[in-house]
């Protein structure tokens, strides 16, 4: 099956890590191309050509100040990323609390060898 055209929607778009890099720059302010070339050490050209995927799928907003074209985010059409992510927020949620509980556990046990769950569960008759 043929890959989708980065331009074809704003989940291909950010698949390109470059691009995830520019919208977290973006995320605080607008700014000038300059100043994202700098701050992540990109080439023009190639900071130029992301901005117009980015652009192109309604990911970020450019305006006019003066000779400067100012980049921004597009904090509505990021939206849809937000809500496919939070999909996974509960699972997470729940793994880091079962390594927080296994930790507190230890650390009630008095238990700081790392390894000291595997020679228990072992000594258990456990399969790692």
């Amino acid at each position: 099956m043929p890959r989708a055209a980065t331009t074809s929607d704003a989940f291909n778009a950010v698949a390109e890590p470059r691009r995830r890099d520019i919208l977290s720059y973006l995320a605080l302010r607008e700014r000038p191309v300059g100043d994202i070339v700098t701050a992540l050490n990109l080439g023009q050209p190639s900071v130029s050509k992301h901005l117009r995927v980015l652009r192109d799928v309604g990911l970020v907003d450019v305006r006019r100040d003066g000779r400067r074209m100012l980049y921004r985010t597009n904090a509505e059409a990021i939206r849809p990323l937000h809500e496919w992510a939070g999909q996974f927020q509960s699972f997470w949620r729940h793994q880091l609390n079962q390594v927080k509980e296994r930790a507190e556990a230890k650390v009630s046990r008095g238990d700081t060898n790392p390894n000291s769950r595997r020679n228990h569960d072992r000594s258990n008759g456990s399969k790692d």
